[in-house]
């Protein structure tokens, strides 16, 4: 388990008060696990869901008390990252600014490196 001072994820202040507000409705920690699996349109989708706890080979960034986190080969394609929380017209998500994306889908779920 790795925690970063200067984290190669980052999670933003909204993300995090929104982690914390549904693990507190859910009576669980306030942990994001960021997971990237194979699929989606493009490739490569995001999963999120709220974690019992950080796994031995998780990178750890912590915004406001609130972790993300995410395994090492997940990392490998959201290094440098942002994960933020949004609420628009078009709904309510979280979502990831991915530098390592070469293109993604129009809802914003699926990247291609």
């Amino acid at each position: 388990m790795t925690t970063l001072t200067q984290p190669e994820i980052t999670l933003t202040a909204a993300a995090a008060a929104r982690v914390a507000a549904i693990a507190s409705k859910q009576a669980k920690p306030a942990i994001l696990r960021l997971l990237v699996e194979g699929g989606g349109c493009s490739g490569f989708q995001y999963k999120f869901g709220l974690a019992e706890g950080p796994e031995a080979d998780d990178t750890i960034a912590e915004t406001d008390g609130v972790r993300l986190v995410v395994d090492a080969i997940s990392l490998d394609l959201v290094r440098g990252a942002e994960v933020d929380f949004v609420d628009s017209l078009a709904g309510q998500a979280f979502k990831v600014q991915n530098p390592n994306a070469a293109s993604g889908c129009g809802c914003g779920t699926s990247f291609s490196v």
